[in-house]
């Protein structure tokens, strides 16, 4: 049985969220998974029924960018490599290849730390705390 269109969008959903360190967001109106408070992944429904889906895709950008339902990232975005997807029907999502750039996305976004512990399949470790102040003059 095919997917639907928000089935495929949830799919993607909950695969960027599987990524350490990443989380959900809702900045601007739009439904993002952020990684280090940057978005690696932004997941819209654009207003004519359809689904979109705006990713960094630093290697892959250039032939993604030939696709007929790619375009760059509106906001000055597609300079920095961002690409933009849009499709109106579930059967033209190429799934598999959208997953590949949320992985991509997500290396070009994550700390170091996270892209090491992602590839020894480690939880990441936990960001330092905030140094303790101590108050001077104190007994």
């Amino acid at each position: 049985m095919a997917l639907s269109l928000d089935a495929i969008v949830e799919k993607l959903r909950l695969a960027a969220l599987a990524y350490p360190g990443a989380h959900e967001d809702h900045p601007w109106g739009e439904t993002v998974v952020k990684v280090a408070k940057k978005v690696f992944i932004f997941l819209g429904k654009p207003g004519d029924g359809g689904i979109g889906f705006s990713m960094k895709l630093p290697a892959s950008g250039g032939v993604a960018l030939t696709l007929p339902f790619c375009q760059p990232t509106g906001y000055g975005l597609g300079k920095s490599g961002w690409v933009s997807a849009t499709f109106k029907r579930a059967k033209d999502v190429p799934v598999d290849m959208v997953l590949e750039w949320i992985d991509e996305s997500y290396r070009a976004i994550a700390p170091k730390t996270m892209i090491k512990a992602l590839d020894a399949g480690v939880p990441p470790p936990k960001p330092p705390g905030k140094p303790r102040r101590h108050r001077s003059g104190a007994s």
